[in-house]
């Protein structure tokens, strides 16, 4: 129990340590140290978990730390977890409102940030890549796709304030409403399909 909780503690230290950018930028490392490396989850639980992340109240990577923590060792995992991934930007905020001023005035620390700025940018459509080619290629998840690039492109262009929690619900329902009806289709043929043979016989 102990060489779990410390590797938990320790994956998602080196997580909160070396990410910047916040849970978008995180998905693509969360992903890689937690369904590649140590196998704690599966692709297919990852992608589920990003949707109930994105669903639920607090930061993605926090909500993603805290299942995966349970899922290893239950309760005491996630609070692990979710200790190792938020105390380093505790530790960095606290010493950076210290010394905010002082460390702005320093140049290539200025430069730095602006540059760190296009590698998030980077890491959050790299993480939206990757969630989207695990996804089972068909037609509806494609132009889920399409539709959700077109509407949050048109929202940045005009800069309209929409929250996204709207969208959520939006594609959630109408995938609700796909999959009832694609599954009424279903079964409709096979009930047809049956009573062809019993004519048949």
């Amino acid at each position: 129990m102990k060489s779990i909780l410390w590797r938990l503690f320790m994956t998602f230290f080196k997580i909160g340590l070396f990410t910047f950018g916040g849970g978008y930028a995180m998905i693509g490392i969360i992903e890689n140290e937690c369904v590649e490396k140590n196998k704690w989850i599966t692709a297919e639980e990852m992608s589920t978990i990003l949707a109930i992340a994105e669903s639920t109240p607090g930061p993605i990577s926090v909500n993603c730390a805290t299942y995966t923590g349970y899922r290893q060792a239950k309760l005491l995992g996630a609070f692990v977890a979710t200790l190792g991934l938020v105390l380093p930007s505790l530790i960095i905020i606290y010493i950076i409102a210290l010394y905010f001023h002082d460390i702005l005035e320093i140049s290539y620390i200025a430069k730095a940030f602006q540059g760190i700025k296009i590698g998030v940018g980077v890491l959050i459509i790299q993480a939206g890549i990757n969630m989207y080619l695990k996804l089972e290629q068909n037609k509806t998840n494609f132009l889920y796709m399409i539709f959700s690039c077109i509407f949050l492109l048109i929202i940045n262009i005009f800069s309209i304030t929409f929250s996204t929690v709207y969208l959520i619900l939006f594609t959630g329902t109408l995938h609700v409403i796909y999959k009832t009806t694609e599954e009424k289709t279903k079964l409709l043929i096979k009930h047809q399909h049956n009573c062809t043979e019993n004519n048949i016989e």
